[in-house]
C-alpha cells in the first residue's frame, strides 16, 4: 500500500510538495516520518507543509518554493508589517478553505489542499490551528501579543501551547489515538520537542533578539543577556551558562518523560517510529552536553552515524527499500 492509495488522485501532486517541503527542511523530522506506516505519512507531510508555510513567514523564505505574485503569496520577506499582515491573509485562508471556500492550482493552494483534505479525514479540530496563528504572532513585533524574551516557564508555556502542544495534538488522529489520555502527552512531547530546539538553537535566536529560554532560570544561575552575547561574540562557553543550560536540559527530559507513555496510546505499528523520533530528538540534548554546552556559537547536530543507529531497527523492520523510495507514489 503506498502513502497514497487512500487519497483522490487529484489531491496526490499537492501531498507530493507537502512531502518535498518535509524532506528537504526538516532532516531529522522527516527522518521519523518515513518510520510510521506508510498510511500514515501523507498527512502528517501535509500538516508539515502547513506549519512551514508559517513559519516562512516569521522566519525566512528558505528557497521560494511557495513564492507567488505580490497580490496573493502569503510566503514574502519578513519585514514586521508586513509578515503580521502575511499571517493575518493566511489566516483568512485557512479559515475559508477549512470553511469549504475553494482553492486555486499555485503552490501554497496546493499546500493548503492537502492540509484540508487532512484536516477533513481526521476529524482535526480547527481551534488548534487558530491557537498556532496566535503563538506565531507572538514572533512578530508590533503586534498586540509580540513577545521577545519570556520571564517564566510559565510565560513560555503560552508561547509552546499554540507553537508546540497543538502539533502533537493535531497528530493524534493521525497516529491512530482513541483516548483522550493520550491528550496530555502529545502535547508534554510537542513542548519537549520544542524546548530541545531552544537550547540548540540558543546562538542563533539570539541573533534575531530573542531569547525564549525563561530569564529567571537563566538567572537563577547568573546568567543574563549581557553575559550570553559576550559568550556568542568571543565564542567561549561560561560555567554560569553550563549550569543553566544542564538545568534546563534535565527540564526538558523530565518532559519527555511525561509524554512517553502516550506513545502505548497509539495504534501499535506507530509506536516504534514514534519511539525512534523521541529518541532522535532527545538525542540532541546528549550532543549538547558531550559538546561542551557550546550552542551560544556552535549548533548541535546529531550525527547521521548516530540517527542510524538509533533509528535502524525501526527502518529494517519498515522496509529499508520502501524507505529509500523518494517517491510518494512508489513509498
Amino acid at each position: 500500500m503506498g502513502e497514497l492509495d487512500a487519497i483522490d488522485p487529484s489531491l496526490h501532486g499537492a501531498y507530493q510538495l507537502c512531502r518535498d517541503l518535509n524532506a528537504r527542511h526538516g532532516k531529522t523530522y522527516f527522518l521519523a516520518t518515513r518510520l510510521l506506516p506508510v498510511d500514515r505519512r501523507a498527512g502528517v507531510h501535509a500538516l508539515y507543509g502547513f506549519a512551514r508555510m508559517v513559519d516562512d513567514i516569521i522566519d525566512v523564505d528558505v528557497d521560494g518554493s511557495l513564492t507567488e505574485t505580490p497580490s496573493s503569496d502569503v510566503h514574502l520577506a519578513p519585514a514586521d508589517e508586513r509578515a503580521a499582515a502575511e499571517v493575518d491573509a493566511l489566516e483568512q485562508r485557512v479559515r475559508a478553505a477549512l470553511n469549504g471556500e475553494g482553492l486555486g492550482s499555485s503552490p501554497s493552494d496546493q499546500v493548503l489542499r492537502a492540509f484540508v483534505d487532512t484536516v477533513e479525514r481526521y476529524r482535526i479540530p480547527h481551534e488548534y490551528f487558530y491557537a498556532f496563528f496566535h503563538s506565531m504572532r507572538m514572533d512578530i513585533p508590533g503586534t498586540d501579543v509580540f513577545r521577545s524574551r519570556y520571564r517564566t516557564m510559565s510565560e513560555l508555556s503560552e508561547y509552546m501551547y499554540g507553537s508546540a502542544a497543538v502539533i502533537g495534538l493535531e497528530m493524534l488522529p493521525i497516529l491512530g489515538a482513541t483516548s483522550v489520555d493520550a491528550e496530555a502527552p502529545a502535547a508534554a512531547l510537542g513542548e519537549a520537542f520544542q524546548l530541545t530546539n531552544f537550547i540548540r538553537d540558543m546562538g542563533e535566536d539570539l541573533d534575531r533578539d530573542r531569547i525564549y529560554l525563561p530569564t529567571e532560570e537563566l538567572a537563577a544561575f547568573g546568567v543574563d543577556e549581557e553575559l550570553l552575547r559576550s559568550c556568542r561574540l568571543r565564542s567561549r562557553t561560561d560555567q554560569r551558562v553550563d549550569r543553566a543550560l544542564a538545568h534546563l536540559i534535565a527540564h526538558t527530559r523530565a518532559i519527555y518523560r511525561t509524554a512517553e507513555p502516550g506513545i502505548e496510546l497509539l495504534d501499535p505499528r506507530v509506536r516504534p517510529g514514534m519511539r525512534t523520533a523521541l529518541l532522535l530528538y532527545g538525542g540532541i540534548l546528549r550532543e549538547v552536553e558531550d559538546g561542551g554546552y557550546r550552542v551560544l556559537f556552535e549548533r548541535a547536530r546529531v550525527s547521521r552515524v548516530r540517527r542510524m543507529s538509533v533509528a535502524g531497527p525501526a527502518l529494517v523492520a519498515t522496509g529499508w527499500n520502501a524507505l529509500r523510495t523518494p517517491s510518494l507514489a512508489r513509498a
